[in-house]
């Protein structure tokens, strides 16, 4: 029987976190939602993920910090933000204001910054979850928590037993085993995973010969990652039994489907908020049509779907 896209049903679950629709925003491309209140119904969106933030200020790393590849961005930002507090004074009371779930980004030096941030947000009600960024390659220490499985599962458990909201865990590519990590936060507790954080890499200036970014390496984002976020997305669904947020090069409905089927309970759109603002909301429009192509009445009937190879 055909299913008509106005009787499709968009809303997610995530273990604990419940979202209005499977599409989200991803943290350090969005800003803090003001930057886009011309171009974004932020009610629309599944989920909002502002800009990571960290224990203390930071300045963050050298200029340049953004260089266009082929088929992608590199970005060597370095967690500039204003710090945990100055985030609750003056950013997090609009993000409450918007009409759809807050995911913070959270980061830390070490497992302590970690559940001691989880604990200043515990109990903040406009808050709906954690998302660890245990995975940024632009920062030095960062991303020790996601390549190594015994601090990804001690980082995850002790946020979990110090705050009550949900956690997702952001991983890395840059790692030999994508499923030894997934498995290690599953195990902490972590309620989702959040595939996958950017590819490291560099651009050179060969006529100058030197690197582009002050920072020399960056994190690589955008459809040139497709492939390799959709193959993680893949292995890690079949090693964990925990819902997956699937990220890297989503722009169009045809990524957002790829995605679904592979396995990712939602998605995180990111490069393509620089240069479409509103490909988030469009997104969420065709959704419902896309589903119904497939008969579906519901995103969890899709989930996960995907045939062998023949």
């Amino acid at each position: 029987m055909a299913v008509s896209p106005t009787d499709v049903r968009l809303n997610v679950s995530l273990g604990r976190l419940k979202m209005a629709n499977p599409i989200a925003v991803a943290s350090g491309t969005f800003g803090y939602a003001r930057e886009m209140a011309g171009f974004v119904d932020f009610s629309r969106l599944g989920a909002i993920l502002p800009k990571t933030i960290t224990q203390q200020p930071r300045a963050g790393n050298p200029p340049p910090r953004t260089v266009e590849t082929t088929g992608g961005l590199l970005n060597s930002i370095g967690l500039d933000n204003d710090g945990i507090e100055a985030f609750l004074e003056r950013q997090l009371p609009y993000l409450a204001s918007l009409g759809t779930a807050v995911i913070v980004s959270i980061a830390g030096k070490s497992c302590e910054e970690f559940v001691a941030m989880a604990s200043r947000l515990d109990g903040i009600s406009s808050i709906a979850a954690l998302e660890l960024n245990v995975s940024c390659p632009n920062v030095s220490g960062g991303v020790d928590f996601g390549a190594n499985a015994s601090l990804c599962e001690k980082v995850v458990s002790g946020v979990r037993g110090a705050c009550s909201h949900p956690v997702l865990a952001k991983l890395t590519p840059n790692v030999r085993d994508v499923t030894e990590i997934a498995r290690a936060a599953e195990a902490g507790g972590a309620d989702a995973l959040s595939l996958v954080n950017t590819c490291l890499g560099m651009a050179v200036d060969w006529r100058r010969r030197r690197p582009i970014l002050g920072n020399v390496m960056g994190g690589l984002s955008g459809p040139a990652i497709k492939p390799i976020a959709l193959r993680i997305v893949h292995q890690v669904a079949q090693a964990v039994k925990i819902p997956l947020m699937g990220i890297g090069g989503i722009a169009t409905i045809d990524d957002v489907m790829e995605f679904l089927v592979t396995g990712a309970t939602a998605v995180q759109i990111g490069t393509a908020n620089f240069y479409n603002p509103a490909v988030s909301t469009q997104l969420v429009d065709a959704l419902p049509a896309a589903l119904a192509e497939l008969g579906a009445q519901s995103v969890g009937e899709v989930v996960g779907s995907l045939h062998k190879a023949a």
